[in-house]
Order: C-alpha cells, then sequence, then structure tokens
C-alpha cells in the first residue's frame, strides 16, 4: 500500500511480472505480422520524370495491372470514388445535379439578361 507521504513500496518481483505479461499481452493483441505491401491509396503518388540517357531506366517491365488500378482509383475525384461525401465539406456541392430541368421558354424560372437603350 502507498504511503501517505506520496512514496510508493517498490513492486514485488511478482507484481512486476505481473506488468510485464499484461503489457506483452496487450502489444500481442495490437501487432499483426503483415507480408504483402502495396501503395497507400488515400495519398497522392508524386512522380519523379526518368532520365533519358539512363540505362536502368529504360529497362522495360511488365505493368501490374492491379497496382494501376490502386494508382488510378487514388487519382480520382470524391464523387467517382465515394457513394456519399466522407466529411461535412464535401457535402457542399456533392450533388451537382439541378433538381429540375431549366426550360429556357418557361418565363417563371428562366430570368436572362436584357439589353435596353439604357444598359447600353
Amino acid at each position: 500500500m502507498a504511503a501517505r507521504g506520496g512514496q510508493r513500496e517498490p513492486p514485488d518481483p511478482v507484481r512486476q511480472n505481473q506488468l510485464l505479461c499484461e503489457r506483452v499481452r496487450k502489444e500481442r493483441q495490437c501487432q499483426r505480422l503483415r507480408t504483402q505491401y502495396s501503395v497507400n491509396p488515400l495519398h497522392r503518388v508524386h512522380t519523379i520524370t526518368k532520365k533519358p540517357m539512363s540505362w536502368h531506366d529504360n529497362i522495360e517491365e511488365p505493368a501490374d495491372a492491379a497496382f494501376l488500378s490502386l494508382i488510378h482509383h487514388a487519382a480520382l475525384e470524391p464523387t467517382k470514388k465515394y457513394s456519399e461525401p466522407q466529411t461535412e465539406s464535401q457535402e457542399i456541392g456533392w450533388n451537382t445535379q439541378p433538381l429540375i430541368h431549366v426550360d429556357r421558354t418557361d418565363c417563371r424560372l428562366y430570368f436572362p439578361r436584357r439589353r435596353t437603350d439604357i444598359t447600353k
């Protein structure tokens, strides 16, 4: 038990072992062994142009279809990536289709600018 003066007794070896076992158990729950690595699709990829006279940059390699689709998906705009807005600021302007069809002949909904002698 802790003393009143704010000083604690040093933990005995059994208690230290319990604390160590608990810490190791918690670390093992959170750790996952990853063996397959890929590009993070949430961040933009900045490419650097190749040097034209470099021999190792001019070697043709087969393109990986999964990698290319991942890169193309990451470069899409949010309305094409997701079905719904992901943030509050994306809600403004998410639906760009007009609610009703604009009929240019209907004078109730269409107010064009008019040229008169005064505005000339």
